[in-house]
């Protein structure tokens, strides 16, 4: 916690004093410590800042440098993204500490933690990866995780994560919990967070409530849940200190991927969808530059940006570009319709947090869509040509 404290305090002074030179602030003969340090920070922070424009604030890509380089320490354990951004009321701060130590910030209370590639890294063939859970936790490692509650736990939850190929299987080792006293243990397919889900409902072939798992229902019955997607979560209420419970996480191959949330902000995906009536979602949490570069949906030539009287209504299989700042995709706003066949590269620029590229299919055909995607740079939002976006979500960055 002390650690956290401190990247928190960092970033506080940097966004206080960054307007400030070091010529600004000499230090007298007889400084004090806490000037000397002052000075120190102020001169680390003009030596990053300025590379790329403005010499009073950091891009992007002078913090990342300025993190990785002068807080190495910190990043290879865990950054805890949402004390920071209430502090600094800004989101970019937690996007660029999101590609350091793959943490997504959830909200003012739910950080996501992730654990680092150098802890992948350090796992030989054969070990089970084993460690604690926190109240609010993230992984993207298979491995054997334990929760004891030190005190009760009200409001708990676990994100999983895996590859765009891979399905999550979640197998209870061990429950102690009090049902009868009201604590729960439920496996959620997919993501919910605030009221938004991933996959969508109309994304999902299941209902939102046969989505969930409840092992206070199931007990005994079913101890090994697998995701429909490359994501899952577990949520859990504990009151009694003591009490806990013990999982095993696997990944599984999926040969066809369909609901997808990205891990990276850059990346290349091909979706296909064999003769099935369903609709696939992939979802890039970052303002990204996307490239469509084939797209067979058994049918012409075109891309087709969306106008109040325009799309692909009555066609029965298209792809659909969205953007918005949630995480359910049938809530953000609709930004392009692909509605015909074509070979070549279609770009576009959206500078959403959260970027979904959406197939709905009929069943009637093989549809496939291949696409890459690289996040988007401050120069690439000053100079916005081509087929790009201008009136929405570049506000947010």
């Amino acid at each position: 916690m002390a650690g956290r404290r401190g990247l928190c305090l960092l970033l506080v002074l940097c966004a206080l004093l960054g307007a400030a030179t070091p010529a600004a602030l000499p230090l007298i003969a007889m400084s004090t410590l806490l000037e000397d340090a002052m000075d120190t920070l102020i001169r680390i922070y003009h030596h990053y800042s300025g590379k790329e424009g403005d010499r009073y604030k950091l891009s992007k890509g002078e913090l990342k440098e300025l993190l990785t380089s002068e807080l190495s320490d910190f990043l290879s354990i865990r950054i805890q993204c949402g004390t920071c951004r209430d502090t600094l009321n800004t989101r970019s701060i937690c996007v660029n500490l999101h590609l350091l130590a793959k943490v997504r910030d959830a909200g003012e209370d739910e950080p996501f933690l992730l654990l680092s590639e150098d802890m992948k890294r350090e796992l030989t063939a054969g070990q089970i990866y084993r460690r604690s859970l926190r109240c609010i936790d993230m992984l993207s490692i298979e491995g054997q995780f334990t929760f004891t509650a030190e005190q009760p736990q009200l409001h708990c939850a676990t994100f999983f994560i895996g590859e765009p190929e891979e399905l999550i299987t979640i197998d209870y080792d061990f429950v102690n919990i009090d049902c009868q006293r009201g604590d729960f243990l439920k496996v959620f397919d997919g993501w919910i967070l605030k009221g938004e889900k991933f996959p969508s409902s109309l994304d999902h072939p299941l209902t939102t409530s046969q989505r969930y798992v409840d092992f206070c229902e199931s007990g005994n019955i079913q101890r090994s849940i697998r995701s429909s997607q490359n994501v899952a979560m577990i949520i859990f209420r504990i009151h009694q200190p003591g009490n806990g419970f013990t999982i095993t996480v696997k990944k599984n191959a999926n040969l066809f991927p369909c609901n997808v949330i990205s891990q990276t902000p850059s990346g290349r995906f091909t979706m296909v969808i064999p003769h099935q009536n369903r609709n696939c979602s992939f979802s890039i949490i970052y303002p990204v530059v996307i490239k469509i570069s084939d797209l067979i949906l058994g049918h012409l030539n075109g891309l087709f940006l969306k106008k109040p009287s325009a799309g692909c209504a009555g066609v029965g299989d298209f792809v659909e570009l969205l953007g918005g700042t949630g995480l359910d995709p049938s809530k953000m706003f609709p930004l392009a319709d692909l509605c015909h066949s074509f070979h070549g590269s279609a770009q576009m620029k959206i500078g959403c947090d959260n970027t979904v590229l959406r197939m709905v299919s009929s069943g009637k055909h093989i549809n496939r869509v291949t696409f890459e995607y690289h996040q988007l740079d401050l120069q690439e939002t000053e100079n916005r040509k081509e087929n790009s976006i201008e009136e929405f979500c570049f506000p947010s960055i």
